[in-house]
């Protein structure tokens, strides 16, 4: 899926924890370890690669911000992530 993949690469960007804050209230973040490619994984969710993100869930790769996580990133809200809009998604990464 080279197409997808150019797609994903120009809406890759980053994002602070405040900007953030509206799509965790719908549900929406989805934190990726750091031992995953973003991209990689925003290909897999837009290409429905349930074996991949399945495999990553069970690892506890791909996992929904913890309240302590929030908690955190609330203090400081100028954090900022590696993020990519993979509707209805927004996968982001600790930078």
């Amino acid at each position: 899926m080279p197409d997808l993949r150019a797609e994903l690469t120009a809406n890759l960007d980053e994002a602070e924890w405040e900007w953030l804050i509206p799509h965790l209230q719908r549900d929406a973040v989805i934190l990726v370890a750091l031992e995953l490619d973003l991209l990689d994984v925003g290909v897999a969710i837009a290409g429905d690669n349930t074996t991949s993100v399945g495999r990553w869930i069970e690892e506890n790769l791909l996992t929904k911000p913890s309240t302590a996580q929030i908690s955190t990133w609330n203090a400081s809200p100028n954090k900022r992530f590696s993020a990519l809009i993979v509707e209805p998604y927004v996968i982001v990464q600790e930078i």
